[in-house]
């Protein structure tokens, strides 16, 4: 244990950056460099640990060591780098830096509103997803988790019309009063258990917290229901079924904001979350000696029910996938079942599963990241969000649905990319255990294959149809509507024309009163897909027409071609553009790699996507492939790791 400074200055670099970002609000360009700046250095910080993280060095800053200050009684404010911290941090503060490339230009592409306050908030989002990572304790995480949830909100509700409203509390309800509070008695419950045996803490241990472990020998079933309490906690924001939808309607956030927070940030906070449960609030060990007692089966293991539901949410959010015409949405149900194989690993309780289930963060991350980008991407430049409108687009964009493709391959574990080397780890943990677990084998084989089904055919219509001759799939879909547009002395230095400032503001709801008819539509347009299979709704596809519905010209504009957070803004891009959605009149025109985007959103793609192929290809040059080793090495005794075959039990024979 090492008293450090280091943890801290890594949460309060991108909180120092909020300052900055809010006060050169009116120099854009200055804005944009304090949030690379700071990404920049959050990630040098963070890497400066890692050397001694990976030697066994734990850095820790306490406030009432520090301050003499004490948080809570008996509880200290403690910020800890350790290994699983660091296997997150890392990650999102890596992340950072290309996403702050990339939403510069795809704010300024779309000429989005409100960017200094979407980047205000996109920093405060990093410094509570890095303070996460570092929490040395219950109390400590909660702080950081209630925090995120409510400086992403801005984010989700980012365009203000009513879907965005809608979305945004939905995802307070959630994340901050839902799974907040189940977390916070989670918390609770460990404080009292653990002072049962004298020793009350909540404080994090590497194998489980020994004064837990004793306090649940005395009462299993009060130790049952707070391991519950904070596996529900977390899984809110891991999308764990029926905990979910939140994620999906989320999608009406900027790209951006999907991408990292939605494929990183948010939602693997709380993959992290029970990673920390799993592995350093209870253990393997403590998890096997509370098993329940099932009527008419007898006993189970405490992660068994958690294994079954992670094994169903995978496979069940891969079919609803496969429904799914629009691009964002069939990412976000993706985003649902990809967490879920974290979840299944953790909760299978073998080395190799483990192993496998830390090593998914980051390829799921970078993949999955990728594959936001270019939808966004796809979104600015051609206003194209419905798979079924992009027949050909694979000429107009060549280096975005390449990199597109890669990601995809990552998705479904194909070799040679990094989704493939984890979930190869965790199928090896699945057949070591055998007997029923083998049904979580078939679970995670069954899900690849549905990721090849949902993810193929966008694949094969933007490189192997033509606009003129192409078979409209009602299982996909993707507008990304949106466009790029140069930044001149006619734009506002916050985003938005000034011209438009006043109309903007004078209804409160940028361009679209509650009572609008476009809100009428919002309702229906995101909430399901355009094909009659999907759903039928009022107003929706498929379905009757709602009474205040918007007129034809309307529905063919930017507003149903959107990716959902672009209806403020459909009257300044109805005057620029010709088409909303899917190829123009005379098909796509032909693009090179280096002038199909700015480089701003080309850069970050090509750089995520070439990550997500390292991780595949030499995953043991990678430090996260040896955090995940050294936390598996860290969790179980000697006993249990000399027990594995294979290039695991020769990584770990070198570590010890």
């Amino acid at each position: 244990m090492s008293e450090s400074i280091l943890p801290l200055a890594a949460v309060l670099t991108s909180a120092v950056a909020v300052v900055l970002i809010v006060a050169s609000y009116r120099r854009p360009n200055v804005r944009e460099g304090w949030s690379v700046l700071a990404a920049l250095t959050q990630f040098g910080i963070v890497l400066s640990m890692l050397p001694g993280v990976l030697d066994g060095t734990v850095y820790e800053w306490s406030l009432q060591q520090s301050l003499g200050v004490e948080f809570l009684a008996g509880i200290d404010f403690v910020l800890r780098a350790d290994l699983l911290g660091m296997l997150f941090a890392l990650l999102a503060s890596f992340l950072w830096i290309f996403t702050s490339f990339y939403a510069t230009g795809y704010m300024r592409g779309l000429d989005e509103h409100d960017q200094t306050r979407f980047f205000a908030a996109f920093a405060a989002s990093l410094s509570s997803a890095v303070g996460i990572a570092f929490a040395g304790n219950l109390v400590t995480i909660f702080v950081f988790y209630e925090l995120l949830s409510l400086v992403t909100y801005p984010l989700v509700a980012h365009d203000g019309d009513r879907e965005a409203r809608i979305a945004g509390r939905k995802y307070i309800a959630y994340t901050f009063f839902g799974g907040g509070v189940i977390l916070l008695a989670g918390t609770v419950m460990v404080y009292w258990l653990t002072s049962q045996t004298g020793t009350a803490t909540t404080a994090f241990e590497s194998g489980g917290i020994g004064a837990l472990a004793e306090g649940a020998a005395t009462d299993p079933t009060a130790a049952q229901i707070t391991f519950y309490l904070l596996i529900t906690g977390f899984a809110v924001k891991a999308a764990v079924m029926p905990l979910h939808s939140w994620l999906a309607d989320a999608m009406v956030a900027p790209t951006p904001v999907s991408g990292l927070l939605h494929a990183v940030a948010v939602v693997k906070s709380g993959a992290f979350g029970i990673a920390r449960v799993i592995l350093e609030v209870y253990g393997p060990e403590t998890i096997r000696d509370l098993p329940l007692s099932v009527p008419g089966i007898g006993e189970v293991g405490l992660n068994v029910p958690l294994a079954i539901l992670a094994a169903f949410t995978l496979t069940a959010a891969s079919i609803i996938a496969l429904r799914k015409d629009h691009l964002k949405r069939r990412l976000a149900y993706s985003t649902t079942a990809q967490l879920s194989y974290i979840v299944l690993g953790l909760s299978m309780l073998h080395p190799y599963a483990i192993l496998g289930a830390l090593f998914h963060i980051p390829a799921h991350a970078f993949a999955k990241l990728t594959l936001f980008f270019c939808a966004g991407s796809v979104h600015v430049e051609t206003h194209t969000d419905y798979i079924s409108d992009m027949a050909g687009i694979g000429k107009r964009m060549p280096l975005t649905m390449s990199a597109f493709t890669i990601g995809a391959a990552g998705m479904a574990g194909m070799p040679l990319i990094s989704g493939f080397v984890s979930k190869f780890y965790m199928l090896l943990g699945a057949g070591y255990v055998g007997g029923e677990y083998w049904l979580f084998a078939a679970a995670l084989l069954l899900s690849g294959v549905l990721n090849i089904a949902y993810f193929w055919p966008v694949v094969y219509t933007a490189f192997f149809e033509s606009e003129d001759r192409h078979d409209a799939k009602p299982l996909l879909e993707f507008p990304a509507g949106g466009i790029r547009q140069f930044v001149g002395d006619e734009l506002a230095t916050d985003g938005g024309k000034r011209d438009e400032e006043t109309e903007l503001n004078s209804d409160g709801d940028n361009g679209a009163g509650a009572d609008s008819d476009a809100d009428s539509e919002a309702d229906y347009e995101y909430a399901v897909d355009r094909y009659p299979s999907d759903a039928d709704v009022p107003g929706g596809p498929g379905g009757s027409p709602a009474e205040d519905d918007v007129d034809s010209s309307v529905k063919t504009g930017t507003e149903t071609a959107g990716s959902g957070h672009d209806h403020g803004h459909a009257g300044a891009h109805d005057d620029h553009h010709e088409h909303h959605g899917g190829p123009p009149a005379d098909g796509w025109t032909r693009h090179s790699p280096l002038t199909e985007s700015t480089w701003l959103m080309l850069g970050p793609i090509a750089v995520i996507a070439t990550g997500a192929v390292v991780l595949g290809i030499i995953p043991g040059h990678a430090a996260f492939l040896d955090l995940a080793t050294e936390i598996v090495t860290s969790v179980f005794d000697a006993d249990s790791l000399e027990q594995l075959r294979g290039p695991l039990s020769a990584a770990l024979e070198v570590s010890s």
